[in-house]
């Protein structure tokens, strides 16, 4: 969940391909599966703020965790055109907006999206450290039994960088825009658009909130220290935000 404030808080969302396996013409957050790649040893020393064993603690996981900040990252990026990245060398934002660096991160974008390219390529070439510090742990959810394809997601949420694309890459993702949460919500109950649980939850939580910096540091704070609470939510889970009470 990429957020803004402008000036109230905004969440870039995509529509799903209507052709998609699953969820086809839903509106969806950037995101997919963990490949295997983003487990690469040599990737995840490419990242900044956060370290397996923060990311695994956070996950209640043995090992391996840091592999789903990689992947929102990823996708972020295939989906988005969006990297939340920085210079190794200077250690400054990557910022996309000049037209030559546009242009060569867009071809990037592509490639590693068709399978054409490593994200590790871009990465080192590029000679980059991936943001996982600005990534923080939201909710998480698995499909309940019975249907047909299952899925167990991890939902981030992170503060929009500026001069990235935010648009969708035409492909698995046909429309893309930057909406208020409660006019997503108000779209859905008028049957204009379609949301799935998961993402209307999500939504629900975020129009609590004013802007998205406000957000952003109350996702963060409710895991300050690698450690989170959470709380059930149907057949999810979210953190426990400060100001909410202590969980039963």
């Amino acid at each position: 969940m990429l957020v803004r404030d402008a000036p109230r808080l905004e969440v870039f969302m995509l529509r799903r391909n209507l052709q998609a396996d699953f969820v086809a013409g839903a509106y969806v957050f950037p995101g997919g599966a963990v490949d295997a790649g983003d487990r690469d040893p040599a990737l995840l020393a490419r990242c900044h703020g956060r370290d397996d064993v923060e990311a695994s603690a956070l996950l209640n996981a043995p090992a391996g965790g840091l592999g789903f900040w990689v992947a929102a990252i990823r996708e972020s990026f295939e989906e988005a055109g969006v990297l939340l990245a920085r210079s190794r060398d200077t250690g400054e934002a990557v910022d996309l907006s000049a037209p030559v660096t546009d242009a060569r991160f867009e071809t990037a974008r592509h490639e590693v999206a068709r399978g054409d390219r490593p994200f590790l390529d871009v990465v080192t070439r590029e000679d980059l450290m991936l943001e996982a510090g600005a990534l923080h742990v939201f909710s998480h959810w698995i499909t309940p039994p019975g249907a047909p394809r299952r899925y167990d997601t991890w939902f981030f949420v992170a503060a929009a960088p500026e001069g990235h694309a935010y648009l969708h890459d035409d492909g698995e993702n046909i429309e893309s825009e930057w909406v208020r949460p409660a006019d997503a919500l108000d779209r859905a109950d008028r049957d204009e658009i379609e949301l799935i649980f998961p993402t209307m939850r999500s939504l629900q939580t975020m129009a609590t909130y004013e802007t998205g910096s406000e957000f952003v540091d109350a996702v963060q704070r409710a895991s300050a220290g690698g450690e989170a609470e959470f709380v059930r939510d149907h057949n999810g889970e979210r953190v426990l935000l400060p100001g909410e009470g202590v969980t039963a």
